[in-house]
């Protein structure tokens, strides 16, 4: 490692003068246990989750970015939680809300339905079959009616008839999203389903397998593209709508500290040794999308959550805490900082320039580990789901996912839009950072779109504080000085598309509005 870099798990101590520059102070735990040499985690070799998706089994004498830990944790084909432990509650038969007399009795049915997913794990296997469930699968047909709803609403007033319908799904899960959709617009909107391609993006082999024996022969128009999105290469210049559902909330996510003496901030990194075990270092931020993350944090006017306590902005304060026997010298708890949705928001405007965003996701969770943006580490333990105060945890036995902070998402999504492609940087296939392609493509004439100019300059989206000058087309066409995304919650997007006489109980309570509190909405 360079000079300067440290090792923690709650205090950094800097590198002192003489020392080697890849020896570095360490704390073990926070019980300031010694038992181990620093100078082995410098010697390890840093990976990152492209290389580890080769592994079969979790690797060892390794160190990674934090997300790069998270993502193998998750993802890894052989050994991550989703294809492992994973599975999407899901029920043949709806719900029939008609008949259920009041909110008691509807979680009485789901905890019933629920009861027959709870599978043993074999002898040796660990913990048995997570199950987790999305308002897609409680709610169905009626939530992705709502949804497509939505859709259709804005394509017959932006693109019909001129335009396909296009939507993109990422992460389609069982398919039941994209079934409801379809047959909605197939009984109720046949003009608009005769225009439909429906394009899913699925990282999961065996659940793009079971979307197509699902879906395609009912809705021809379908094709599913087995990849991971961050991967997504494929550049889309018409029209279309993307879907992200339930699914920036397993994005992985960086960690920072930030150094108490100049409150710079320091980026996580996990080292694993022989055993297995984990450490938490600490060095100075030099990752290119980390930079880029707090650069743009600090463009829209977002501050760091980590340093909005008052004394954090005085030195002398400051110092008199570090003087503090065994006190920490960088802030106490970790910062999780969504970079890859950051990766995600510059993939669509890289490939995707007419798109229109909906997204949906938790917005607060609870019992989440200590720290700022902090995720909710849980595992499932004799049919109970018991929640850890640690990310770093034995890969593939624990499911990782963080609440995301819609109004950072909403801005930092309008300044990735706003910005020329000439200002952003991509990473390549091998995981480099690399600048984008020229924005001089050839693209097909369309009555809807507008001018190359306009649909690729500073107005294309317009963050917070940059707002278009009267006169000006934006790049969605939508209206001028009109919020390009906007935010509302779970229950009011219900109210505004969903059928909610489907979801009424025979007391009045309404599940679909009550349930998911949460959540909200980004379009």
């Amino acid at each position: 490692m360079a000079e300067g870099v440290v090792a923690v798990r709650l205090r950094i101590s800097r590198v002192k003068s003489g020392r080697p520059k890849d020896r570095f102070n360490y704390n073990r735990s926070s019980l300031l246990s010694f038992d181990d040499d620093p100078q082995q985690h410098a010697s390890y070799k840093r990976v990152t989750a492209r290389e580890l998706a080769a592994y079969r089994t979790p690797p060892r004498k390794v160190k990674m970015l934090a997300r790069d830990f998270i993502h193998d944790s998750l993802y890894n084909p052989n050994y991550g939680y989703f294809p492992k432990n994973a599975t999407i509650f899901s029920s043949d038969t709806p719900f029939d809300f008609t008949q259920l007399h009041d909110l008691a009795h509807f979680q009485d049915q789901v905890a019933r339905r629920y009861a027959e997913y709870g599978i043993a794990p074999a002898p040796g296997e660990g913990p048995g079959r997570q199950v987790w469930h999305t308002p897609t699968e409680l709610f169905k047909p009626w939530y992705g009616q709502a949804i497509a709803q939505s859709l259709v609403s804005e394509y017959m007033v932006r693109h019909f008839p001129y335009e396909d319908f296009i939507v993109y799904e990422m992460g389609a899960g069982n398919g039941t999203l994209a079934q409801n959709i379809l047959d909605y617009l197939r009984d109720n909107y046949p003009e608009v389903y005769e225009r439909t391609r429906y394009r899913i993006i699925e990282i999961s082999k065996p659940l793009a397998e079971a979307q197509r024996q699902r879906l395609l022969p009912h809705h021809p128009c379908v094709e599913i593209f087995n990849k991971n999105v961050f991967e997504w290469d494929t550049y889309v210049p018409a029209p279309c709508f993307f879907l992200a559902l339930e699914v920036i909330d397993n994005f992985p996510h960086d960690v920072i500290r930030y150094d108490l003496n100049d409150l710079k901030p320091y980026q996580g990194i996990i080292s694993i040794d022989d055993q297995g075990d984990f450490t938490e270092l600490y060095e100075p931020v030099q990752d290119p999308l980390i930079r880029q993350f707090l650069q743009f944090r600090s463009e829209i006017n977002h501050e760091s959550p980590a340093l909005t306590s008052p004394w954090l902005k005085y030195p002398s304060l400051r110092s008199m805490y570090r003087s503090v026997p065994f006190a920490p010298n960088v802030t106490s708890k970790p910062e999780f900082i969504p970079t890859r949705i950051l990766t995600f928001l510059k993939m669509l405007r890289q490939n995707f320039p007419l798109h229109r965003l909906l997204l949906s996701d938790f917005s607060s969770l609870p019992d989440t580990m200590p720290g700022y943006n902090a995720p909710v580490v849980q595992t499932r333990f004799r049919d109970t789901m018991v929640p850890v105060e640690t990310f770093m945890v034995q890969p593939g036995y624990f499911d990782i996912f963080f609440p995301t902070s819609f109004e950072l998402l909403r801005d930092m999504y309008e300044l990735v839009m706003s910005k020329p492609l000439s200002t952003l940087r991509f990473p390549d296939k091998s995981g480099r950072i690399n600048s984008p392609p020229s924005e001089a493509d050839s693209l097909r004439p369309s009555p809807t779109a507008p001018t190359v100019g306009e649909r690729l300059g500073a107005n294309f989206f317009t963050p917070k504080g940059r707002r278009p000058r009267a006169g000006q087309p934006s790049g969605m066409g939508l209206a001028v000085g009109e919020a390009k995304a906007a935010i509302c919650t779970h229950q009011e997007f219900m109210q505004q598309y969903a059928n909610l006489d489907g979801t009424r109980l025979r007391n009045g309570d309404n599940p679909l509005l009550d349930y998911y509190r949460n959540v909200k909405f980004l379009y």
